[in-house]
């Protein structure tokens, strides 16, 4: 359980997390839904300028974050999907 643990939070720590860089951009017409696993999808074909496309740089390895990334968004996907459609969830951290 430990490995699988590691293995699956080895991508954050090896260049930062596709999705968390998509989302942290907040790029104007950026793509909301599996934004992070589109991202990685696009480094590994050869895609180029993900700074124009998605507003952040692609990880270092964006193979081993690939996993990772599908994961986080598909966790997101209910937060996304109302971003995408415009409803404001007013979510906030607490204080």
């Amino acid at each position: 359980m430990r490995r699988l643990t590691a293995l699956l939070l080895a991508p954050l720590l090896l260049g930062g997390c596709a999705s968390v860089r998509v989302l942290d951009a907040a790029q104007p017409g950026a793509p909301l839904i599996y934004a992070g696993t589109r991202l990685d999808w696009y480094a590994l074909n050869g895609g180029c300028c993900p700074l124009d496309h998605f507003g952040a740089e692609a990880p270092k390895h964006p193979g081993l974050d690939l996993p990772a990334s599908a994961l986080l968004d598909t966790l997101l996907l209910p937060l996304s999907i109302a971003a995408e459609l415009g409803i404001g969830l007013q979510v906030r951290g607490g204080n």
